[in-house]
């Protein structure tokens, strides 16, 4: 189990970025009317993404068009994360009732159709992966593997989906992967001097979008913030301030969604600190009994919950 600063800088970057801060950063295009935000669900769909929300801004023009963005995939990816806790199945069905309850009219079936394509491109890729690792073991070359996935990924995209559908969904993530493996070049070139990198970053990042370059600057922004919570919280500040200081970072909404993390956090650290207790006197009084321990598994922690527990059993 990760520390509470490692587990919420990994939501952090998975959740509020995902939703708060891309929700600036990928604005639809102009003739495009974006639908009105869902009715919130607090139940999360899987353990997991509790205090979670579906990432993805889904636009349409009108009545009748899907406005394509990568946007429609951060959504797809979100309830695919889930695979494990859920069958493929079910996740399917879940995030077709996303699309009906963001979406109207044609851009539903729009919407819904680029799913059944996007779930074909993925199981494609599977297979594509599998060769890729094979390949990268042999080669030893992190540079050139990074080379030939992005390769793979457009070859088999092509078999899915049009070009104008691949640009639309897939540019950014490519341009963003094109830009780092530049870079990741310039750093490996061992005939050039620290001052030529420099350089020659400077001129990947003159090129770089505004939206790339928030992009680049947001884990950035997510670890300062953090460190500067730890830091309030080490002067004694409450929660008001900490809210503050959050939402003065981000957005009051980001806000309210790390105070709800916060929350829940210290919840699971209470319960856990009552079962260690508790678990100890029981192995004290009575042995460890798989049956005894496992009741008071159950009247604590859910079955998704009692994955995480070996980690504090140690």
């Amino acid at each position: 189990m990760k520390s509470k600063a490692g587990k919420l800088g990994l939501l952090l970057l998975a959740a509020l970025i995902g939703t708060a801060i891309y929700a600036g950063w990928h604005q639809p295009a102009a003739q495009a009317s974006r639908t009105p935000e869902a009715t919130p669900d607090y139940f999360a769909f899987v353990p997991s993404m509790l205090g979670t929300r579906p990432d993805g801004q889904l636009s349409q023009s009108g009545e009748d068009q899907l406005v394509l963005t990568p946007e429609l995939v951060y959504l797809f990816d979100y309830y695919l994360a889930a695979l494990g806790e859920k069958p493929l199945d079910a996740i399917h069905s879940e995030i077709r009732h996303e699309l009906e309850r963001r979406l109207h009219g044609k851009a539903v079936q729009q919407a819904q159709r680029l799913l059944d394509v996007y779930i074909d491109y993925k199981r494609a890729l599977a297979g594509v992966e599998a060769q890729l690792a094979a390949s990268q073991t042999k080669s030893g070359d992190p540079i050139k593997a990074a080379r030939l996935r992005l390769q793979a990924l457009r070859q088999t995209r092509a078999a899915y989906f049009s070009p104008a559908e691949s640009a639309a969904l897939f540019g950014a993530s490519d341009a963003y992967d094109e830009d780092a493996i530049a870079r990741m070049t310039i750093s490996s070139d061992r005939k050039l001097s620290e001052a030529e990198k420099q350089q020659r970053w400077q001129v990947l990042d003159a090129a770089l979008t505004p939206e790339q370059r928030n992009e680049r600057a947001a884990p950035a922004r997510v670890l300062a913030l953090e460190q500067a919570v730890a830091q309030a919280r080490q002067r004694g500040a409450d929660d008001n301030e900490i809210y503050r200081l959050r939402a003065s970072t981000f957005t009051p909404a980001a806000a309210d969604r790390l105070a709800e993390l916060d929350k829940e956090e210290a919840d699971w650290q209470r319960r856990i600190s009552s079962y260690q207790a508790r678990r100890r006197a029981l192995l004290d009084r009575t042995g460890s009994t798989a049956d005894a321990l496992q009741q008071l598994r159950d009247a604590s922690f859910s079955p998704a919950e009692q994955l995480r527990l070996s980690a504090y059993e140690q």
